[in-house]
């Protein structure tokens, strides 16, 4: 089963604002705002749910990224691996 690095802590991603240039914040998986129960399920379960139809067969995790300086966010879909 493949696993997300970002989630593992295998990788750290820079993503900047492109309002004010500052760092964004990683606020997790998307699925973890959908569901507050979704971390007691597998995670083809949680996939088949977050509301985007490629993440389980396409093997990415969408993550929130947020900049704490203006309130901007964006989506990014983080590549597992094996």
């Amino acid at each position: 089963m493949a696993q997300c690095p970002l989630c593992n802590s295998l990788v750290e991603i820079e993503v900047f604002c492109p309002h004010c240039n500052k760092k964004l914040d990683d606020s997790g998986k998307v699925s973890d705002y959908l569901d507050p129960y979704c971390h007691y399920n597998d995670e083809e379960t949680v996939k088949m749910g977050d509301g985007y139809p490629n993440t389980a067969t396409d093997q990415i995790c969408p993550h929130l990224m947020t900049c704490s300086e203006c309130g901007y966010d964006e989506v990014r879909f983080i590549q597992e691996i094996e």
